[in-house]
């Protein structure tokens, strides 16, 4: 029986270099396109946090799952690039200084659960800006003091979000319509922020009464306007709003309805006058007619009498 010859040491060395090299190295999707001051884990996490940037990272791999981008100076989300991460489920955009966002920056990003836009100088939010992320979850637009507009439509399509957390804006208003219809929301933050208890947040502040425990912080929830209602929960002040907003008529009210009546009374009595003459009209005219037609007749029947005597007296004649 032959017998193989033994490796060299040399190939061995060459053996196990290869297979430790294989077992270590992150995969193509991953290396390929890591962008630097990030790291790229075999868990499809990119982690770009604390690392001073002031643009979106290029080149992250597309097979991206999580994306970490905290804690820079990022000033916009470029959406062409953002698109391209179509598997992408965790975006943290947090403490940077993103300033404007739209429905176009996430068109693509169906499968987005977590997305956390907190600690940015955002200014508003406009219709549709979530729109397209259909499977978002949970949703952190805190922290931005200058944010002061949510447009009502913002989150009408976001079906599957449970959390939304609005806390420490510069808002005033919410218009809750479109928010009372989402059918798995279970959390809300409103806190910190300078709420203006009028008319306007009537039905916002009687969610909160109804519904309280679906808002974080709800204690912390307060009036800032007017003077009078400061620093009382807006729970509290619901049914107050309700009354006030709903009260009797006041007397400019009544006056207007007084200048009303009396425009419509007028307005009947003269069609009513109206109508009274013509109807008198039209019965002399009626009358007329029916005189002068009866006149007529008479008239006919004299001349046919008098046709009628002549014959017979020519009748008479040549008898005799």
């Amino acid at each position: 029986m032959r017998l193989l010859p033994e490796p060299s040491a040399q190939s061995l060395r060459i053996l196990f270099l290869f297979i430790f090299v294989m077992g270590v190295t992150p995969s193509p999707a991953l290396t390929a396109g890591c962008p630097d001051k990030c790291v790229c884990d075999d868990q499809l996490v990119v982690q770009c946090a604390g690392q001073d940037l002031i643009r979106f990272p290029d080149d992250l791999p597309l097979a991206t799952r999580q994306l970490i981008i905290s804690n820079n100076r990022i000033l916009d989300l470029p959406a062409l690039q953002l698109n391209y991460l179509s598997d992408l489920v965790y975006l943290d955009c947090s403490n940077n200084s993103l300033s404007e966002i739209s429905e176009s920056t996430f068109g693509n990003l169906r499968k987005l659960a977590y997305l956390d836009l907190s600690f940015n100088t955002l200014l508003q939010v406009e219709d549709r800006t979530f729109g397209p992320l259909s499977s978002l979850v949970m949703l952190r637009l805190t922290d931005n003091p200058t944010l002061w507009d949510i447009h009502p439509e913002a989150f009408s399509e976001n079906l599957a979000l449970q959390v939304l957390d609005v806390s420490r804006n510069n808002l005033t208003v919410l218009n809750i319509s479109n928010l009372i219809a989402l059918p798995a929301l279970r959390s809300l933050g409103l806190s910190g922020n300078p709420w203006s208890c009028d008319c306007d947040t009537e039905d916002l502040c009687l969610w909160v009464q109804i519904e309280g425990f679906k808002f974080q912080d709800e204690g912390q929830t307060v009036c800032h306007n007017p003077p009078e209602l400061a620093g009382q929960r807006l729970a509290e002040v619901g049914m107050q709003l309700r009354t006030d907003c709903h009260q009797g008529l006041g007397y400019w009210d009544y006056l207007f309805f007084i200048a009303i009546g009396f425009v419509i009374f007028s307005a009947g009595t003269v069609s009513a006058w109206v109508m009274g003459v013509l109807m008198v009209l039209y019965e002399r005219y009626h009358k007329k007619k029916s005189q002068e037609q009866d006149s007529d007749d008479e008239d006919e029947d004299d001349r046919g009498g008098m046709g009628c005597g002549t014959q017979r007296n020519g009748d008479l004649s040549k008898q005799v």
